[in-house]
């Protein structure tokens, strides 16, 4: 019984539980390189984000305007209301 058995009940074969067991260093180097590959395409998100055009961004948008409630620019000059 090594320390790595839990991976057979995830599906890992015996050579892989073993060699888990042989040379624990593998499992915190793949630790370690997830947590990195994470990182980085956190902190590339976070520029892409960041250098946003203005027209890029979403538009705030009031309620007011969605009801229908303000002027209507489309209509006819002259026109009444």
């Amino acid at each position: 019984m090594g320390q790595f058995d839990w991976f057979s009940s995830i599906g890992a074969t015996p050579q892989a539980v073993a060699v888990l067991n042989d040379q624990p260093i593998l499992f915190t180097i793949l630790l370690v390189v997830l947590v990195t590959i994470i990182l980085q395409i956190v902190l590339i998100w976070y520029i892409h984000f960041a250098t946003r055009k203005p027209e890029q961004m979403k538009k705030k948008t009031d309620d007011k305007k969605k009801k229908g409630g303000g002027d209507n620019k489309a209509a006819a000059p002259g026109a009444r209301k």
